[in-house]
């Protein structure tokens, strides 16, 4: 285990929870979070797939146990983190980050919110309900987490840093 990387993984999630009271976009059973799609982006670029996976995981439980967040935020945020980080590791760009991002939350994961909705929360919605919110929420989410990346100065440097990698 990176100490490196599990306190930059700490570090992102209480980021998640903390602003997770402050900014969100209610729409309907769903609040849609673009900050949780920042972290998602920053995670699977400079963490990999297991880390961005396990912080959208531990992002969405704690914002539920502390009463700020919904059970949708588990499919979405999850497939999303894991969509944009293999996607970087097999491309090493992060458009295809991005674009992971977006097609894994608000494609992929509106339509796994869908049986959490209906058999869990017990809401009658459509199929195809969450698409719309969860790609606005995940599109402005991730291009600000790309153009977080793409502005820090000396990336390589961080991403070093956050890998524990040496000269």
């Amino acid at each position: 285990m990176n100490i490196y990387r599990l306190t930059f993984s700490a570090l992102l999630i209480a980021v998640g929870v903390i602003t997770s009271h402050l900014v969100f976009i209610p729409v309907g059973v769903a609040k849609c979070y673009p900050v949780q799609h920042t972290i998602n982006v920053l995670s699977a670029v400079l963490l990999g797939p297991w880390y961005a996976v396990f912080n959208a995981f531990a992002v969405s439980l704690l914002r539920n146990i502390l009463g700020t967040g919904t059970l949708l935020a588990f499919p979405g945020s999850m497939i999303g983190a894991f969509l944009a980080a293999v996607a970087y590791q097999k491309t090493g760009r992060l458009l295809p980050a991005v674009l992971g991002e977006v097609a894994g939350t608000g494609i992929l994961g509106a339509l796994a919110a869908y049986p959490v909705a209906k058999f869990v929360l017990g809401k009658s919605v459509a199929a195809l309900f969450f698409v719309v919110p969860f790609l606005a929420s995940t599109t402005g989410g991730s291009v600000i987490g790309y153009l977080i990346l793409k502005c820090l100065p000396l990336r390589e440097a961080s991403q070093r840093l956050v890998t524990g990698e040496k000269k």
